[in-house]
């Protein structure tokens, strides 16, 4: 078995009995309600999977409503070792939907064959192959879950530091600290069932290589954000990586960047995925939508 498929296998139930259970606080399904309908996204999915400029492959996504010259750039999940644009394909499509923007997945590396900061690389020819496209920086939203959240992060230290960044960046259960420091790591370590302690540990050594995890490339939350543009941070309060996300907050407003902190009872790591299934996660990614309409400079 590759050690792709060991992870994910060895992941498997506790991500499963998160889904079932929602942690510590599940919510019955209804009857009456139409699930099939709730978890479908009517959106044009666009298969084109590279950009001719830089020829970087990937997802668009748009929907019907779309909003033109606006995109966001989503950074997919899975530990840097795990998930595509094709895994977060209907999450995205939902974000899309709410937020009337095209989203674009990149296929960013992965490791161990590409040990970061491969996928930091990789995010920013991403970012050029969008203004190369004719994206201006403010046109663009910028975010991610989990590993991606914490890429998103990375890329916006980049961009501030070459004072281009996106409109606004947001996280959901971003992973910022590869230094695995976080207090949430101890105190949240029997109550997150879907990222274990000890699979973090094992993921951090697959996927650095010789990399420091104290680089900002890898971990934001070292990084500097010079005139940072708004950021949403989403956690749950019983996930391992919350911390990340509040010590994120906290890091981001001690450098004057408008930083907004959501913190949710009960959820699995990157409860999101459970759309249609967790009235939480439709309320995560609404909230996500409209955090980057209040915050596109074209009607502000």
């Amino acid at each position: 078995m590759s050690y792709r498929m060991r992870f994910l296998a060895n992941a498997l139930s506790p991500i499963v009995r998160a889904a079932f259970t929602h942690a510590q606080n599940p919510v019955p399904l209804r009857e009456g309600v139409d699930w099939a309908a709730r978890l479908s996204v009517p959106v044009t999915l666009s298969t084109q999977v590279r950009h001719d400029a830089l020829g970087f492959p990937g997802l668009w996504i748009r929907p019907p409503d779309v909003e033109e010259g606006r995109v966001i750039l989503f950074f997919h999940g899975g530990g840097y070792v795990a998930g595509s644009p094709q895994t977060h394909k209907r999450l995205a499509s939902r974000l899309a939907q709410l937020a009337r923007r095209s989203v674009f997945l990149p296929a960013y590396r992965l490791a161990p064959e590409h040990p970061l900061p491969a996928a930091f690389e990789d995010a920013c020819l991403v970012w050029d192959a969008l203004l190369a496209s004719g994206y201006a920086p403010q046109d663009i939203s910028l975010g991610g879950d989990s590993a991606g959240g914490g890429l998103a992060l990375s890329l916006l230290s980049e961009l501030c530091k070459r004072g281009t960044p996106p409109a606004c960046a947001f996280a959901w259960s971003p992973f910022t600290d590869l230094t695995l420091s976080s207090p949430s790591f101890v105190s949240n370590a029997k109550r997150d069932y879907f990222f274990p302690v000890e699979r973090a540990r094992d993921l951090t050594k697959m996927i650095l290589g010789g990399t420091d995890p104290n680089q900002p490339q890898v971990s934001p939350l070292f990084a500097t954000f010079p005139d940072g543009p708004p950021v949403l941070l989403q956690a749950s309060e019983c996930e391992i990586l919350r911390d990340d996300a509040v010590r994120m907050a906290d890091h981001l407003c001690r450098q004057g960047v408008e930083a907004t902190l959501s913190l949710t009872r009960g959820a699995p790591h990157v409860w999101h995925m459970f759309d249609g299934f967790f009235p939480e996660a439709r309320q995560a990614i609404s909230e996500t939508a409209e955090f980057i309409i209040a915050h596109d400079p074209q009607l502000t």
